[in-house]
């Protein structure tokens, strides 16, 4: 192994196996993230495999925020979101996908999920793969919406530019450790802040917890050539997160994205790292907040109506600026 990785991804390896559970994992938060909101386990056709999920917030609502997650993540990589909206009155449900060696496939299982889960047209938090995914269930289902809003954080629109489309045919033979490095080679080891630092461990933690077949479909998915028709996107509302700082997308597929979606609006964080999501979470909560704010006074309100505050509601009507809640 020590002839395939390089120094720092060796060493973050071995850490992942030996050390201790990461910063993020040993806080009281996680603790009660894990205590108080149950993973489940759904099937929803013959092939038997399982979405793994959280479901938090009002049952009620059929119009959910849906997190998707990167390719080393799981469900719980969006606990803090999970957590902290749920709070407010908003349904998040955050999945792990099963296995899906091609992007059609998922997207017709992503659709039979939410017809067995009786939800209507949903919004979705996509990171990286699950940005790039949104997209393609977005593109997919454009003759009959599904997907009404997306938030992409740290997205692209063409698996090309990661430059392994010839390398991405041969992920499924490829044993873990080497899908590993794929992911590893990605990730900054030094002069990191703390938040971002932690965040890092925490997926990589999540990483070591994926087996062969889930790291070689995602890998393959990511990486087979493939992009979106962003002219069938142009009935769904897009907010473009971005960070500033050190991340795994080039400025090139920051760039790429702008242009397919000129009309879309921008949440710029000025540090951040690859994973916002854990490393500065008020600031993501926010801009979620933001982006779900136009839809309180229609039927895709992913917020129990109830809970909504009056000001809330003249602000989606653009009536005054929005309020955030604490």
């Amino acid at each position: 192994i020590s002839h395939v990785l390089q120094k720092g991804e060796l060493q973050r390896t071995v850490m992942a196996t030996l050390r201790d559970p990461d910063p993020i994992t040993a806080t009281e938060e996680y603790a009660s993230f894990r205590s108080s909101i149950p993973q489940r386990k759904v099937v929803v056709d013959r092939s038997q495999q399982s979405w793994v999920m959280y479901d938090a917030g009002p049952h009620n609502v059929k119009s959910p925020l849906i997190c998707l997650p990167p390719v080393c993540g799981t469900a719980d990589v969006f606990f803090k979101q999970l957590v902290d909206l749920s709070k407010k009155g908003y349904r998040v449900i955050s999945l792990e996908y099963p296995v899906f060696w091609t992007v059609d496939e998922f997207c017709e299982g992503f659709v039979r999920l939410i017809d067995h889960m009786e939800l209507t047209k949903v919004h979705i938090l996509g990171a990286s793969l699950g940005a790039f995914l949104a997209q393609k269930v977005a593109e997919k289902t454009f003759r009959s919406p599904r997907i009404v809003s997306i938030f992409i954080c740290n997205g692209f629109t063409d698996t090309t530019a990661f430059k392994q489309t010839v390398t991405a045919k041969t992920f499924w033979v490829m044993p873990a450790f080497m899908l590993k490095r794929q992911i590893l080679i990605n990730l900054p080891s030094e002069n990191l802040e703390g938040n971002v630092a932690n965040s890092i461990d925490f997926m990589v933690e999540r990483l070591d917890t994926l087996d062969r077949s889930q790291l070689g479909s995602r890998l393959t998915m990511n990486c087979t050539n493939n992009y979106v028709e962003p002219q069938k996107l142009k009935d769904v509302y897009i907010t473009i997160m971005d960070v500033f700082d050190e991340s795994a997308l080039s400025t090139r597929c920051k760039e790429e994205m702008y242009k397919c979606y000129p009309d879309a609006k921008r949440a710029h964080l000025k540090s951040g790292g690859n994973f916002p999501y854990l490393s500065r979470t008020d600031e993501v909560v926010t801009h979620l907040e933001i982006h779900l704010l136009p839809f309180q006074t229609t039927r895709y309100c992913a917020k129990d109506t109830s809970l909504i505050d009056p000001d809330h509601l003249r602000a989606a009507k653009g009536d005054l600026e929005p309020p955030i809640s604490t």
